[in-house]
């Protein structure tokens, strides 16, 4: 499971589907300007963009 942490102080969680409870996996979605990370579902219930803390991306480790 793809643990999200903050690099300014340190909180991290770890996010689940709302629809089967499958743990969410850390992956890159392709934008225009490059790339942003995402978390997405296993069985395609869907993706979100990376959490936010300290008013930053937190940054995942697996």
């Amino acid at each position: 499971m793809a643990t999200y942490e903050c690099n300014k102080c340190g909180m991290s969680v770890n996010a689940t589907c709302g629809k089967c409870d499958e743990k969410l996996l850390n992956d890159t979605l392709e934008i225009e300007n490059g790339s942003v990370q995402i978390s997405k579902c296993p069985n395609g219930h869907g993706k979100i963009k990376s959490p936010l803390c300290c008013g930053q991306d937190m940054t995942c480790t697996l």
